[in-house]
C-alpha cells in the first residue's frame, strides 16, 4: 500500500492536471490549483508498465510509418480502418483520464449529481450519429473544414475553421501536457521540464512519423487498457456487495456525511441556467471537437462512419457506468479508512475534503484498496497512456488544420503536391509539439481547468454551429458563417474569461462580470443567431452561388454519390 506521505505529495501534482481536464468549474473546484513539488518516490510497477506501453506504441509507429505513403494515409489512414476499430479509437480519443478520475471524484464528493458530466458527454454521441457522422463522411476528405467549405468560399471559411480548430487544440493541449508532465514527474522523479519534454517528444514521434495509422492504434490500445482497468475496479467493488447495486448504494448512504441526499440531484449544480448551459457545452462541444470529427474520414464509407459512432457510444456508455460504480465504491471503501486521509491530531478528519490529494484522487486510492500496489501502478500507467492518446489526436488535428486547410487550400490554393502537403503537416506537428512543451512548462503552476472549458465552449459555439448550419440550411452564406462563427468564437472566449471560474478563482477579483461558469447557452445562441441573421441579410453575388450550391451538396451528403472523389474547390 502506498504511504500517506507519497499520496500527500502526489495528489496535487497528478490530479490538479488530470482532473482539471474535465474543463469546468466544479472539477476545477474539486482539483484545486496545481501545486509545485519535488522528486517523488519511484513507483516501480507503474514505470515497468509505462515502458512496456511506450515500447509497444513505438513499434506500432515504425510499422505505421512504413505504411504511410500518401496524404490520405497520413490524414485518414487511407480510409482503411474498420468500423469496430474506429469505434474503439474514437472511445480512446474521447475517454480521457479526466473522465475516469474526474467523474469518479465528483461522484465520490457529490454522489448521484456527479453523473451530469457522464450524461452530458454521452448524449453528445446520438447528436453526432444522427446529424453529423454520415454527412461528414460523404462531404469531407480529411478535416471538417472540407465539409464547411464544400459550397462556401474556400479562403475565408477554411481560415475560420482552422482558427476554431487551433483554438480548441491549444486550450485542450495545454491542460493535457500539464497533466501528463505531472504524471511523468510523479512516476520517475524527473524535474517537470524534462517530464514535459518526454511527453512532447513522444507525441511528435507518433504524429510526424506514424500519422493517423499510429495515432489510431495508440488510441485503440489505450481504450482497451482503460476499459480493462476500470472494469476490474468496478468488478471488485460489486463482488464485495454480492453484485447488488442496492447494497452498494445503501452502504454509501450510511457512510457519506451527506447521507441520503447523495442519491438526489442538486449537490453539484443547483442553478437551472448553469445546468442547461453546462449540458449544452458537454453535448454540442463533443460534436465540434476537431480531433473527434477527423476520425470519420478514416473509414471506407458513410455506413462504416455510422457504425463506428454506434460502437463508440456503446464503449463510452459502458465506461461511464463504470465510473459511477467506482465513485460509489470509493465512498464505501475509503471514507471509513483514515489511512487515505489527512488526519488531525485528535484523529478526526473530513470524509470528503480531507482525502489525500483531493477528491479526484478517489479512483487512484480505490485501485490501491482493491488491487494493491501492482494495480495502482497499472492504473497510473493507464492514466499516462490515456493522456498520450488524446494528445496525439489533438496534435494531428492541429497539424492537419495548418497543412491541409491553411497551407494547401488557402496559401497554395490547391496547387501543391500531396508529398509537400504531408511534409508541411509533419513540420507542423513538430512545431505544435514544441509549442505544447513551452506552454505546458509556462502553465505548470497554474489552474488550467478553464482551458478545457474554453475548448468545449469554443467547439460548441463556433465549430458546431458553423458545421451544422452549412450542412442543413440551404440559406447559409459565406458572410453569415464567417460573422456568426467569429461571434461565437469571441463571445465564448470572452465569457469564460469573465466567469467566476477565471475572473474570481484564477485572477483573484472579488466578483465576476458574467455570473455563470459555462457560457455555451449564450455564446451558442449568439453564433446561431449571427449565422442566420447575416446570411438572411446577404444579397451579394457570392451569396447567390452559396445558396445555389446547396442542392448538389444535399444530394451528396444524403446519398454519398461522388464522395469517393476529392472535395471540389
Amino acid at each position: 500500500m502506498r504511504t500517506a506521505r507519497t499520496f500527500k505529495a502526489a495528489g496535487p501534482l497528478l490530479l490538479a492536471g488530470l482532473a482539471a481536464l474535465t474543463g469546468f468549474a466544479d472539477a476545477a473546484q474539486a482539483a484545486g490549483a496545481i501545486e509545485g513539488g519535488g522528486k517523488q518516490n519511484l513507483n516501480l510497477p507503474a514505470i515497468i508498465m509505462f515502458f512496456a506501453f511506450v515500447a509497444m506504441t513505438l513499434v506500432i509507429t515504425y510499422w505505421a510509418a512504413r505504411r504511410t505513403r500518401s496524404a490520405a494515409d497520413f490524414y485518414a489512414a487511407g480510409g482503411g480502418i474498420t468500423a469496430g476499430q474506429n469505434g474503439l479509437a474514437i472511445a480512446g480519443d474521447y475517454m480521457s483520464a479526466a473522465s475516469f478520475l474526474g467523474i469518479s471524484g465528483l461522484v465520490f464528493a457529490s454522489g448521484f449529481d456527479g453523473l451530469i458530466y457522464s450524461v452530458g458527454w454521452l448524449v453528445g454521441w446520438p447528436v453526432i450519429l444522427f446529424l453529423i457522422a454520415e454527412r461528414l463522411r460523404n462531404l469531407g476528405k480529411y478535416t471538417f473544414a472540407d465539409v464547411v467549405s464544400f459550397r462556401l468560399e474556400q479562403t475565408q471559411i477554411r481560415s475560420l475553421s482552422a482558427i476554431g480548430t487551433l483554438t480548441v487544440v491549444a486550450f485542450y493541449l495545454i491542460a493535457q501536457m500539464v497533466g501528463a508532465g505531472k504524471l511523468i514527474e510523479l512516476l520517475f522523479g524527473l524535474p517537470y521540464l524534462y517530464a514535459v519534454i518526454v511527453v512532447g517528444a513522444l507525441m511528435i514521434v507518433y504524429v510526424a512519423f506514424g500519422g493517423m495509422v499510429a495515432t489510431t492504434w495508440v488510441q485503440i490500445i489505450k481504450a482497451c487498457l482503460l476499459l480493462g482497468g476500470a472494469s476490474f475496479m468496478a468488478l471488485m467493488v460489486l463482488i464485495t456487495f454480492g453484485f447488488s447495486p442496492e447494497a452498494l448504494f445503501k452502504k454509501a448512504v450510511e457512510t457519506h456525511p451527506k447521507g441520503a441526499s447523495i442519491m438526489a440531484p442538486g449537490n453539484l449544480v443547483s442553478d437551472p441556467v448553469s445546468a442547461v448551459s453546462l449540458g449544452l457545452a458537454l453535448m454540442f462541444g463533443t460534436a465540434g471537437l476537431p480531433h473527434i470529427l477527423m476520425r470519420f474520414f478514416t473509414v471506407s464509407d458513410a455506413k462504416a462512419a455510422r457504425k463506428s459512432v454506434f460502437y463508440a457510444t456503446g464503449f463510452i456508455g459502458y465506461f461511464y457506468i463504470l465510473t459511477f460504480i467506482i465513485g460509489f465504491g470509493a465512498i464505501t471503501f475509503l471514507m471509513n479508512d483514515p489511512s487515505f486521509y489527512k488526519v488531525g491530531a485528535d484523529g478526526a478528519y473530513n470524509k470528503v475534503t480531507a482525502l489525500l490529494g483531493g477528491t479526484n484522487m478517489a479512483a487512484i486510492h480505490l485501485s490501491n484498496a482493491v488491487g494493491g500496489s501492482l494495480f495502482l501502478g497499472f492504473i497510473s500507467a493507464v492514466a499516462f497512456a490515456t493522456i498520450l492518446a488524446v494528445v496525439a489526436g489533438l496534435t494531428l488535428a492541429g497539424a492537419s488544420a495548418v497543412s491541409h486547410d491553411l497551407y494547401a487550400s488557402v496559401i497554395a490554393r490547391g496547387r501543391v503536391s500531396e508529398d509537400r502537403e504531408v511534409r508541411v503537416s509533419k513540420v507542423s506537428a513538430v512545431l505544435i509539439g514544441i509549442v505544447a512543451i513551452v506552454l505546458g512548462y509556462i502553465f505548470e503552476n497554474q489552474n488550467v481547468a478553464f482551458m478545457v472549458g474554453l475548448a468545449f465552449a469554443v467547439a460548441a459555439s463556433c465549430n458546431f454551429p458553423v458545421l451544422l448550419m452549412s450542412i442543413l440550411w440551404g440559406g447559409t452564406t459565406t458572410r453569415g458563417v464567417l460573422i456568426g462563427g467569429l461571434l461565437g468564437l469571441i463571445s465564448s472566449v470572452a465569457l469564460v474569461v469573465l466567469s467566476p471560474a477565471v475572473w474570481v478563482k484564477t485572477f483573484g477579483f472579488a466578483t465576476a462580470p458574467f455570473p455563470y461558469d459555462n457560457p455555451a447557452l449564450f455564446s451558442m445562441s449568439i453564433a446561431f443567431a449571427g449565422i442566420w441573421l447575416f446570411s438572411k441579410l446577404d444579397n451579394s453575388k457570392r451569396a447567390q452561388i452559396d445558396r445555389a450550391g446547396f442542392e448538389h451538396q444535399n444530394v451528396r451528403s444524403e446519398t454519398g454519390i461522388g464522395s469517393h472523389k476529392a472535395v471540389a474547390h
